[in-house]
């Protein structure tokens, strides 16, 4: 007598899946548990304190409520308020121009760094590749505290280099200038967050064929063509992933902030985390930190939107 699984397997259908012997787990079951510890963690330090904030921007949270715990429910009052806060609209204003800057910095500068260490007759040691690198490992409040002693107006390197070239004739404010002091906070930025775009653009140039450069060359390209035709086209995807993240950080920066000029002089360096940060800790108006932080970041993933919309390029199938 013929059994059901030879009748199957005589038709074509193959043999039956056989489950898990009894008492072992699935694989896909013991994969969810063995993940299930690092899941419960990430719930408990990210995504509790974001539904908390959440909580909180939508009531009224100062030092009275925190001494009560009583927290009344305002609704939309703290966003409301927020948008009548000519100082929120300056701290936007100040990120926008210093995210400008530093993103535009960073990828010209980072571009610049790997079209030069990517060519064949330009050789670096290892000393070099790391002193190229060792900006980014410095931590963000040192290298703002860094920066502040260069720009010292009493005893500053920068100072005394532009003093002994003739290009000024006495020590410059460069913190405490308020049409400046914001932009010279960006240099310091733009100098520790460079290496991380140039190791992004190097690694994406190993990636191109050398080929379409020697054909290139063949049909006459030179090479501003060569960048211009096949370099940088090729080099999109990973434009497109430096500006949405360099965007969402430079759109955060605090560090050097807090280290060099805690939003002065005046409100001149006053940006959105610090807005967040001042309306939280030093105000203590915590509703209105929770609302201003949920401002930032919804503004954050529009940015990312447009610039995944417009510079990623799609790839159709027939």
């Amino acid at each position: 007598m013929i059994t059901l699984p030879e009748t199957r397997a005589s038709m074509g259908m193959g043999k039956v899946a056989a489950g898990p012997p009894r008492g072992e787990l699935r694989p896909g079951r013991l994969a969810f548990l063995l993940c299930l510890p690092a899941l419960v963690f990430l719930l408990a330090i990210i995504a509790y304190p974001i539904l908390h904030a959440l909580y909180l921007s939508f009531h009224a949270v100062d030092l009275s409520a925190l001494n009560t715990g009583e927290m009344p429910f305002v609704g939309l009052a703290n966003f409301q308020a927020l948008l009548r806060d000519g100082v929120f609209w300056a701290a936007l204003r100040n990120t926008v121009v210093f995210t400008a800057v530093s993103v535009a910095g960073e990828v010209l500068f980072g571009l610049a760094i790997a079209l030069v260490i990517n060519e064949k007759g330009i050789a670096l040691g290892v000393l070099s590749r790391a002193l190229i690198l060792l900006p980014w490992a410095v931590p963000p409040v040192v290298n703002g505290l860094m920066w502040g002693f260069i720009y010292s107006p009493s005893y500053g390197y920068l100072n005394v280099i532009l003093y002994r070239l003739g290009i000024i004739k006495e020590f410059m404010q460069f913190l405490g200038n308020a049409d400046i002091a914001l932009y010279m906070v960006s240099i310091p930025y733009i100098w520790r967050t460079t290496p991380f775009a140039a190791l992004l653009f190097h690694a994406a140039l190993q990636g191109i064929p050398e080929e379409l450069y020697e054909a290139a060359k063949v049909d006459g390209a030179n090479a501003w063509g060569r960048l211009w035709g096949i370099t940088l086209p090729l080099l999109k995807p990973t434009f497109t992933v430096l500006l949405v993240l360099r965007t969402g950080f430079a759109f955060m920066v605090f560090d050097e902030i807090f280290a060099m000029t805690q939003g002065g002089p005046g409100n001149a360096t006053w940006v959105a985390a610090w807005y967040t940060y001042s309306q939280s800790f030093r105000y203590v108006e915590i509703g209105m930190g929770a609302a201003s932080a949920y401002a930032l970041a919804l503004m954050i993933a529009a940015i990312a939107f447009v610039y995944i919309r417009l510079l990623y390029a799609r790839v159709e199938y027939a």
